[in-house]
């Protein structure tokens, strides 16, 4: 079977799911019923929310997750997929922060200004407010924030790594001391994952992807000097060769077993590095993405966030379960229960929860130093392109100038073609 017929069949199950459910009780037929697309990982964590907020207004709502696909990219075909029939089977989604401009660009997805005021805004931490809002409207509301970390092991060294050279050295050393099969461990198949440490480290050399002005930045020269930095890491064997098939759930296992002294990752890493099967419990450390002495580290902004479909006839009650799924206490559940980031500025400031969660301190510092990805609705065909590049940079002996020469000339006709800026 076809991934596009497989999809549809999705959808269509989706569509008559409502009325059979509706017909099952008499009573059932008073409610409202919201339909939410969440990724697997997403409709697993909230299960207990939603049956509590079910619970608190069983008389008028009932809400029905639809458990997409866990691969970011798999949701999002599914999500365009449905947006493009004439009327949607959801009332909302929970998106990636770089789903945000191609979907409001199409008209899918309500501004969300009448249920969320400049309050409710300015709670916020800095850096989960980003990502939110296109050509002035606000398009999604943040749930969970995510960024780029450097995980270390406090067992093998007093402090971790602020510049490249300090990680490079430090992973040498333990190399030659036979104290480590490795050094660095991160993300390095094609795919998003690779865009995102990509973005970090050229932001940390003084380079970029796109400039805030809309200038194409992968052939300036600070952003050569980070990827050749990244592929020195493979040539020394500071990075296993394997690093360029490796997503998240890769370099989590190495680093977990103890073969590496630093890894990538995303904050949800951190709980698995606590539990009784890693051999590191109790040795790691978390710290912000390296970075050279005069540039400030800048983790990649991976937040995902609810939006209200344009075509939903449920908006109210859809940013009513919105505002239960992000409030404060849920929050807090989803912190403690599955190691998601909070997004607001009180629940970083919880004196009880600083107790018991000192990592709160180091997850505020990375989020308020983060940075999203281009703001663009061609953001998938742009990604697509610099990942083919990096790969070919990485896995071959190709030349890393005249490779990024031609990614930025591509990545160019994209966006003069597409006529739009970045915001």
């Amino acid at each position: 079977m076809t991934k596009k017929s497989s999809i549809w069949r999705l959808i269509s199950s989706i569509l008559i799911l409502p009325f059979t459910y509706s017909c099952s009780d008499t009573k059932e037929l008073n409610k409202t019923y919201l339909n939410v697309l969440m990724p697997a990982p997403f409709e697993d964590s909230t299960r207990e929310l939603i049956k509590q907020f079910n619970t608190i207004n069983k008389d008028s709502i009932k809400v029905v997750v639809t458990r997409g696909p866990r691969e970011t990219e798999s949701v999002s075909d599914l999500a365009i997929s449905s947006l493009l029939l004439e009327k949607s089977p959801y009332d909302a989604l929970l998106i990636d922060v770089t789903w945000l401009p191609k979907y409001a660009e199409a008209g899918w997805l309500e501004n969300l200004a009448p249920w969320f005021d400049k309050t409710q805004f300015d709670k916020l931490e800095k850096g989960a407010e980003q990502g939110n809002i296109y050509k002035g409207n606000l398009y999604r509301w943040p749930f969970v924030a995510d960024i780029g970390l450097l995980y270390w092991r406090k067992d093998l060294m007093s402090k971790p790594p602020k510049t490249p050279l300090d990680l490079t050295n430090i992973s040498k050393r333990l190399k030659v001391n036979k104290q480590i099969k490795y050094g660095y461990v991160w993300q390095g198949r094609q795919y998003e994952g690779l865009s995102c440490v990509f973005l970090e480290i050229a932001k940390g050399f003084g380079g970029d992807w796109i400039s805030k002005e809309g200038v194409v930045a992968l052939n300036n020269k600070n952003t050569i000097s980070s990827i050749k930095w990244l592929k020195s890491l493979l040539k020394e064997g500071l990075s296993p060769k394997a690093v360029t098939n490796f997503s998240e759930p890769e370099a989590l296992q190495v680093f977990k077993n103890g073969d590496a002294a630093f890894m990538r990752n995303w904050p949800y890493a951190w709980k698995e590095l606590q539990k009784d099967t890693s051999k590191v419990k109790g040795k790691v450390g978390i710290t912000t993405m390296v970075s050279l002495n005069n540039y400030q580290p800048s983790p990649t902004l991976g937040s995902w966030g609810f939006s209200i479909i344009s075509s939903s006839p449920n908006k109210d009650k859809a940013a009513q379960l919105i505002k239960f799924l992000s409030s404060n206490s849920s929050q807090k559940y989803l912190f403690l229960n599955y190691g998601y980031t909070p997004t607001t500025k009180e629940v970083f400031e919880d004196k009880q929860l600083l107790a018991i969660k000192p990592i709160l301190v180091k997850l505020r510092q990375a989020l308020r130093n983060s940075k999203p990805r281009p703001m663009t609705p061609v953001y998938a065909q742009i990604s697509d392109v610099l990942q083919r590049h990096l790969s070919s940079i990485i896995t071959e002996e190709v030349d890393i100038e005249s490779e990024m020469s031609e990614a930025t000339k591509s990545t160019e006709r994209i966006l003069s073609s597409a006529g739009i800026r970045i915001e």
